[in-house]
């Protein structure tokens, strides 16, 4: 076996199986069929980079078709979402597709399979007909309704479609096997009244036709070779190929194959769940940076490349599991730390003067944007007598273990000069305001003297008080403080919210280079983490997002 046979996922191997049993190359297409009632999430990122790298490898076609068969829920602007979402992540479909193009030929179909004594109308409820589908080691009952003429079927359905009957008040089922060994085959419904208005065919319905109904009937309408869906749907498998054994006439009938959805520690990927955390201000909308949103992803910080890449190192399973949230984490900074420019930023200031520093002068010191980086150069940061560091980067007094500023002791400035701190300033609380020091003039870094190449064994961060720039600072966390929030029985997931998921700093100060940092533009603040310009931002208010920590801090907690 080869190398490359080796590292093949088993639905590559699928498709190599069909090739090499006689299935054209020119024949395979593929494609990903969201359902637009609501936004992707980092799980349907595992269905998108399949299917659109399915046809990257194989120089195939891949539609984009939105299974829109449910205008109760589905809205144009999760339509747009969608589209936005995947262009984002750097794939382009062939064709751009609606279930609800086929309502027509769906009609059609089914008229005939009524006239073939196939379907037939049933008056029974949702409930009636739930208690006569039986269980599944005990087969169902027949409806009364089953053995009506084929001309009163036609009537009935027909009268359903003008919108002669209310919501629920008739069905539309296949008619198959009451007692047949799995549950999805005894007499599904095809079609439900539903006088709803369809955000592409308007009022043109009262009737719409079941997921099941449309799926394989639409991937044959299109002549998809391979249709590609989560393991919920293999007991459907027998169904989908019944249904489109009743239509088919000529050409490629597609295969359905299925594999293991993606699911994410310490999240919920429910798109009813999201829905409610939106609904009910848990987050502040479908984007909100705490969402496993692909929209959310993306307002957080993260680059499409980490998501692709994150997809790919998590692989395509038989088996449900889940992927832990930390790979993802490893993804986004793996990148970043790549491609993001350094830059500093205080966020939660102390002013340090240096006394021994002339008043007025002012030095711009060379920094380097990314050392990952040879290409990304040097930017020049402004240095003053008056600069904020951190207020945790300072303590009166401290111990041999901590690495940072403290009176009587010398730590570096980065890209400066090494300081030793004298003295404080406090309130009448005893709250310190300011921290004096001194500095060596002969130690700036990079100057190549003795002094220079002194070691100290902490090195700050720092601004320079007059030139730098304020901000609002979003630090994120994870929404839920459960590994699996959704996974207890007897307890409901929003028990499981993290009360600080979201913490707003607006003291920050950043070095002046960030002033003119645009909406989605991405750092790494020193020391402190990845970070993006937010949408929110205007001119003379930046607001920064942290996309993540430096290192994986979430295992000490």
């Amino acid at each position: 076996m080869s190398d490359e046979t080796k590292s093949l996922n088993f639905i590559e191997l699928i498709v190599e199986e069909d090739l090499a049993n006689g299935l054209p190359a020119d024949k395979l297409r593929f494609r990903f069929p969201p359902e637009p009632n609501g936004y992707l999430h980092i799980g349907h990122a595992a269905s998108i980079c399949l299917n659109f790298g399915l046809g990257k490898k194989y120089n195939a076609p891949v539609n984009l078709r939105f299974d829109d068969t449910n205008p109760a829920k589905e809205e144009q602007e999760y339509v747009d979402a969608i589209k936005k979402d995947i262009q984002w992540l750097g794939f382009q479909w062939d064709k751009e597709l609606y279930s609800s193009d086929y309502f027509e030929q769906l009609y059609k179909w089914t008229v005939q399979m009524i006239k073939d004594g196939k379907a037939y109308v049933d008056d029974q409820t949702s409930e009636e007909i739930a208690a006569q589908k039986g269980t599944p080691t005990t087969p169902g009952t027949n409806s009364p309704f089953r053995d009506r003429s084929v001309a009163e079927n036609l009537e009935l359905f027909d009268k359903m479609r003008k919108g002669d009957f209310k919501d629920g008040e008739r069905v539309l089922r296949a008619k198959i096997d009451m007692a047949h060994p799995n549950m999805h085959m005894r007499d599904p419904i095809m079609y439900r009244i539903l006088h709803k208005a369809h955000h592409r065919t308007g009022d043109q319905w009262k009737i719409y036709p079941m997921y099941d109904w449309t799926h394989g009937e639409s991937d044959y309408i299109e002549q998809i070779s391979h249709s590609l869906c989560t393991l919920e749907f293999k007991p459907h498998r027998p169904l989908y190929e019944w249904f489109v054994d009743q239509v088919y006439t000529e050409g490629l009938k597609p295969k359905q194959r299925e594999f293991a959805r993606r699911n994410l520690s310490y999240t919920v990927m429910s798109k009813r769940k999201l829905l409610q955390l939106v609904e009910e201000g848990y987050v502040n909308g479908w984007d909100d940076p705490r969402m496993p949103t692909i929209s959310g992803l993306r307002r957080r910080g993260y680059t499409p490349e980490s998501i692709v890449n994150f997809s790919e190192l998590s692989g395509i399973s038989k088996r449900e599991n889940v992927t832990d949230v930390a790979l993802l984490e490893f993804s986004v900074r793996d990148h970043l730390n790549k491609i993001a420019h350094r830059r500093m930023a205080v966020l939660d200031p102390i002013k340090l003067i240096i006394d021994n520093y002339p008043e007025g002068k002012v030095e711009y010191l060379p920094s380097e944007n990314n050392p990952e980086d040879e290409n990304a150069g040097f930017r020049e940061i402004p240095f003053s007598r008056e600069l904020y560091i951190e207020r945790a980067d300072f303590k009166e007094a401290a111990n041999r273990k901590f690495f940072r500023l403290t009176l009587n002791k010398e730590v570096r400035l980065k890209n400066a000069y090494i300081i030793k701190g004298e003295s404080v300033v406090k309130d009448a609380e005893g709250n310190i305001l300011e921290i004096h020091a001194s500095y060596d003039p002969l130690s700036k870094s990079g100057s190549g003297t003795e002094e220079s190449k002194r070691k100290v064994k902490g090195t700050l961060h720092w601004v320079s008080a007059p030139h730098s720039v304020p901000a609002e600072i979003r630090i994120y966390d994870r929404l839920f403080l459960d590994e699996a929030p959704d996974g207890h029985k007897d307890r409901n997931f929003l028990e499981f919210i993290n009360p600080d998921s979201l913490q707003i700093d607006r003291k920050a100060r950043l070095e002046p280079n960030l002033k003119d940092a645009k909406p989605g533009d991405r750092f790494q603040f020193t020391r402190l983490g990845y970070f993006v310009v937010d949408p929110d931002s205007t001119d003379g208010n930046l607001v920064f997002n942290r996309t993540v920590s430096l290192r994986d801090t979430w295992k000490k907690k």
